[in-house]
């Protein structure tokens, strides 16, 4: 927001929130009705509406696959979540244009109607009346708008986002977007009252703009080396480069489209633009450097492709929620997975910095419904090596894997790598659990005497179990039909510890206990055999249907990483913002103490109040 918000600061249908969409639905109406005029003016209109959209979900997805943009990228920083909220109404200036272009359309007399489909002399006109003179008001404007009074009202918006996106250059002030509508309407007003418009002008003007302006609010520079050597050239059209410069020096490269008028006024600072054009195209604005720590998740429902952060920008900047509409998707997004069992290999999903480590999350091409058939096991296995090894080549220093990427009938909880790559290994493998472990644990009342652990038997379960038995002195009920997992997990412990470990076969031994730790799925039936006011623990993938209201439900193991994080613009999952599971903090605290070994296979329950302290050490806070 600007620093002093000035006279119609807030679009009229702000407060509406996504129901603004509404204001579209007479349109919509009006041409369903077959009560459409002769241009049939509606069905372009909503033409015109759905075209800016896939435009700017191309150029937005484009801009955010890292292993398009980390080549030629422009500035090193991301953005975080305040510019998402900032740029939530990015499309203002699509439902603003509509109503002005149909509030034209109907003047009386005026005569703005009736126009052929297509002429081509008035799409000559149209270009010359943008760069002669649309161009050159908008050049004087932009600079009125950096004039302390109007810049502290109104473009002090826009300049917030110091690193851009492609919708980046739509985002300002309802009283700005007036000012540049009418702007932008001399290119469509022009042809007419020469008697050249056409509908085809509406798309031409409307679709080229948003793909100009797009271009120039991307954070990587594509435009060829070819194009702009041509002579002259580099006064016609801009480049990502020449904006982005505006963006971070503010008082140059004020143009439009055409750095041509910022020549001719002096302010354009050619030796700093050329010399970011050229570092941009060749890789060395921001060096390509290796990340420290990778953490290795993969997609969990099929609709899970759509909070991807190249999928739906906003979507994929709150907690992941499987709405009714997003199952609408599911033969689409089947047909996605299917792609991408053929074709798929892991890819960087996102990039964070932590003081002096830089995260990535990859992500492996596979969903988890794939985990549930052992015949796809080798494929994802292969996946998720070649994400190891990867790793291993680049420089990587810990790499973790998440949720069933490292499921231990799948690879024994990473050990397979690490048996499998040996000595060739100098990236550390780290599944993270031993912090989840102490996630869980903290969760648990210091006064609790006596628990009950569902999936008492898993990596997580057995490691629990220990710690709270020889740790607390606490009597674990251990609820497993496999009674002789149980008694080697049992003959592990301690002679003071052995008695405090009691196997259970039916789910009715909880039915007294109040602290029920969960570590596989547990059905309503189940839930009913708690007692009232239980506490249900909860580490089982996917959490728990909350069926009991008499109990109570803690999150899955997550922690909020310190405030120094910088660069989070989408969420983990269902994690909140800021937040990742607790596996993926274990690997970054693996890195931040400079841990030198694996953590794979069983996890030693030891090593547990040392993992925890170095994370609270850490600042990272439980959630």
């Amino acid at each position: 927001m600007a620093s002093k918000p000035g006279l119609l600061y807030k679009f009229p249908w702000e407060d509406l929130g996504n129901y603004k969409y509404v204001l579209l639905l007479p349109f919509a109406a009006t041409f369903a009705s077959g009560k459409d005029d002769q241009d049939d003016w509606c069905f372009h209109m909503l033409c015109i509406v759905a075209l800016r959209y896939v435009i700017a979900q191309f150029f937005l997805t484009v801009s955010r696959l890292h292993a398009i943009t980390k080549h030629s990228r422009i500035q090193e920083k991301g953005i975080q979540f305040a510019q998402i909220d900032r740029e939530d109404h990015w499309d203002d200036y699509i439902l603003l244009q509509v109503f002005v272009a149909t509030a034209v359309h109907h003047l009386p007399y005026l005569g703005y109607s009736n126009f052929p489909l297509y002429n081509k002399q008035g799409l000559y006109q149209m270009l010359w009346w943008h760069a002669g003179l649309a161009e050159f008001v908008y050049y004087w404007l932009h600079r009125a708008l950096h004039h302390h009074f109007l810049y502290s009202r109104y473009h002090s918006h826009h300049h917030a986002s110091f690193v851009t996106e492609p919708i980046t250059g739509s985002v300002h002030p309802f009283m700005e977007h007036i000012m540049y509508t009418a702007v932008f309407a001399i290119p469509l007003l022009g042809p007419f009252f020469q008697g050249n418009a056409s509908k085809t002008m509406f798309y031409a003007y409307m679709i080229g703009f948003d793909v100009m302006n797009m271009i120039g609010h991307c954070n990587f520079e594509f435009m060829p080396r070819a194009l702009m050597n041509i002579p002259g050239m580099k006064y016609l059209i801009y480049t990502p480069s020449y904006h982005s410069l505006h963006h971070s020096r503010i008082h140059c490269n004020f143009c439009l489209f055409m750095p041509i008028y910022d020549a001719m006024f002096g302010t354009v600072n050619w030796k700093v633009t050329d010399t970011l054009y050229d570092q941009a195209s060749q890789g060395k604005a921001v060096p390509i450097t290796p990340p420290d720590v990778v953490f290795v998740g993969h997609g969990t429902t099929l609709t899970s492709a759509f909070h991807a952060p190249f999928a739906l920008r906003s979507f994929s900047s709150r907690p992941f929620v499987e709405h009714w509409y997003l199952k609408l998707a599911w033969p689409f997004c089947a047909f996605v997975a299917i792609l991408v069992r053929l074709f798929g290999k892991p890819y960087t999903h996102d990039r964070h910095r932590l003081r002096q480590l830089v995260l990535e999350t990859w992500v492996t091409p596979a969903f988890a419904i794939q985990f549930f058939f052992p015949s796809q096991w080798p494929w994802i296995n292969d996946k998720i090596r070649s994400a190891i090894l990867s790793a291993n080549e680049s420089g990587v220093k810990v790499i973790g894997l998440g949720a069933l990427n490292k499921n231990e009938a799948l690879n024994g909880g990473g050990k397979l790598f690490v048996d499998e790559l040996g000595d060739q290994l100098k990236v550390r493998v780290v599944h993270g659990n031993t912090l989840t472990a102490a996630a869980v644990i903290q969760k648990i009342p210091q006064d609790a005497t006596e628990v009950f652990v569902t999936g008492a038997t898993s990596k997580l379960g057995r490691a629990i179990s220990l710690y709270l038995a020889e740790t607390r002195g606490v009597k674990v009920v251990m609820y497993t039909k496999a009674k002789e997992r149980f008694d080697k997990i049992r003959n592990e412990a301690s002679d003071k510890a052995k008695p405090l470990l009691v196997h259970a076969s039916k789910v009715e031994a909880g039915a007294h206990i109040r602290d029920w730790i969960v570590g596989k799925f547990c059905s309503p039936k189940d839930q009913a055999k708690a007692p009232a006011g239980a506490t249900f623990h909860q580490f089982v993938v996917p959490p728990l249907v909350e069926s009991r209201k008499d109990c109570y439900y803690t999150e899955l193991p997550a922690f909020r990483m310190p405030p120094d994080t910088k660069d989070f613009k989408t969420c983990e999952m269902t994690m909140q913002r800021n937040c990742v599971h607790a596996c993926h903090a274990g690997a970054v605290v693996h890195a931040l103490e400079g841990w030198d070994y694996h953590e794979v296979g069983a996890i030693d329950y030891t090593k547990i109040d040392a993992t925890w302290e170095a994370a609270v050490k850490h600042g990272l806070v439980l959630q």
